[in-house]
């Protein structure tokens, strides 16, 4: 009689505890990146009344008696089912599509969420803005002139340095892609202005030095008389400007050479070779580039007393190709230089982040740079994880160790920035469940009143 006591007394507890889990569910509906909890029950230990027995010739076996001692808390689950996705527009908001948690520091230790609403600070570190704690990614580093991610070195803080300059670059490259007209008229000796500009397919593109001064890089081309297959090059920086440029061209060098140079195609259109006015001719295959150079304005000279002379590179395409690169078709001319990759100064304005974490910034001067890229850590047990408060969580023993990669690796899901992730609680299912664990309380609490009726019929049989 009095199993059946301490049996309603381990009900009434353990469905308290099923209960305190569904309020701290409900009580989080409304935050970022809450995982629900789930309480399983099991039976505890039985006491014997006798054992089993098996079959004789003479008789069946028998089963075992035993009396149950009640019910106990056999584990309170973490659900990392995927929450909803909430748009804020907020551009530091990140949300994770799948599998994954970020990287929090405070000091040397480790936390991981997956609540995504940062923040930068007064010093442009990307943070979580509630307790400061700072997110782990990796930073860029210029190599070559080139932005690059070493995503196998370990984590560091993110830093944003939001309004930080962007040095000016001058032009190294410019990429030509256009067409020359076949059915252009040659220009003969004697042939009026009008004339010479409809034998003449000019282009133009801005070019930077090294300060950021911006240029005008004139090429035009000229078809050569009695050679239908040829034209005639010059290329001019500051064609219009007060103050000669001194443009210089060839292939290989611009030393002593002059601003032309001869383009050669073959009967089908497609670029052939190009000759320089010191007699170089291009390799039969491969890309044709021209070096140009020109003196700088306001430029220091050299110690030499000479003209500061910035050199760039004329990329007119491939030998033998159609694609990116100058043809000559019956068609008409078209297009210009497609492609320089000089620029003036600029100041960091803004920054994106897309799907694998990549923060790229974005410049004044209409430059894109890679800043740095967000981490993401999975574990081979996220149920072992162990809650930190503040919707962080650690590593526990059971949890294994971080695997920390970059989204979309190891089963690491994708990231959505500008949103965050809802709690994935169910009201209904909240609701249902308190229900239920309210019945199995008040139904725990009348098998104590009832034991102890009868206990009291049995004090009561002495009178």
């Amino acid at each position: 009689m009095m199993r059946s006591l301490y049996s309603g007394v381990s009900g009434m507890q353990n469905h308290q505890t099923r209960l305190d889990v569904i309020g701290n569910n409900v009580a989080n509906v409304n935050t970022t990146g809450f995982k629900r909890g789930r309480v399983n029950f099991q039976d505890m230990i039985s006491q014997q009344l006798s054992g089993a027995a098996r079959p004789t010739t003479e008789v069946g076996g028998v089963n075992p008696k035993e009396v149950g001692l009640g019910v106990m808390t056999a584990s309170i689950d973490t659900i990392f089912t995927q929450g909803n996705l909430q748009s804020t527009g907020v551009s530091t908001d990140v949300a994770i599509q799948g599998n994954g948690f970020f990287i929090l520091k405070n000091g040397e230790e480790s936390f991981y969420t997956r609540a995504g609403a940062f923040g930068l600070d007064s010093e442009g570190t990307l943070v979580n803005p509630a307790n400061g704690m700072r997110v782990q990614g990796w930073m860029a580093e210029e190599l070559n002139g080139e932005m690059v991610l070493n995503t196998a070195g370990s984590t560091e803080d993110l830093i944003i340095p939001v309004g930080t300059k962007d040095p000016a670059k001058a032009t190294q490259n410019v990429n030509f892609a256009c067409n020359l007209n076949k059915n252009t008229p040659e220009i003969l000796d004697g042939a009026s202005p009008a004339d010479i500009a409809k034998g003449t397919w000019a282009t133009e593109q801005k070019i930077y030095d090294s300060f950021g001064n911006e240029h005008m890089l004139s090429v035009s081309f000229t078809r050569v008389v009695g050679n239908p297959n040829q034209w005639q090059a010059t290329v001019t920086v500051n064609p219009d400007g007060e103050v000669p440029t001194d443009t210089r061209v060839g292939l290989g060098t611009t030393d002593g050479t002059e601003n032309t140079f001869l383009v050669n195609f073959d009967n089908n259109g497609t670029l052939l070779s190009v000759t320089d006015t010191a007699g170089n001719i291009t390799n039969p295959e491969g890309e044709i580039i021209l070096q140009t150079s020109f003196n700088v304005p306001g430029a220091n000279p050299d110690e030499a007393g000479n003209p500061y002379r910035q050199t760039l590179n004329i990329n007119l395409g491939t030998i033998g190709s159609q694609k990116n690169t100058i043809t000559q078709s019956a068609s008409q001319s078209s297009t210009k230089a497609f492609y320089q990759d000089g620029y003036t100064m600029g100041y960091l304005d803004n920054f994106k982040i897309d799907s694998t974490g990549t923060i790229t910034g974005v410049y004044s001067n209409g430059t894109n740079r890679i800043i740095g890229q967000l981490a993401l850590a999975s574990f081979t047990n996220q149920g072992g994880l162990e809650k930190a408060g503040e919707n962080t969580y650690v590593e526990s023993n059971n949890s294994g160790m971080a695997n920390i990669g970059t989204s979309g690796i190891a089963g690491k899901g994708s990231l959505l920035a500008g949103s965050l992730e809802m709690s994935n609680v169910d009201l209904t299912e909240q609701f249902t469940d308190m229900i239920v664990t309210q019945r199995g309380f008040q139904a725990s609490s009348k098998t104590i009143q009832t034991a102890d009726t009868l206990l009291d019929t049995v004090m009561n049989l002495k009178r």
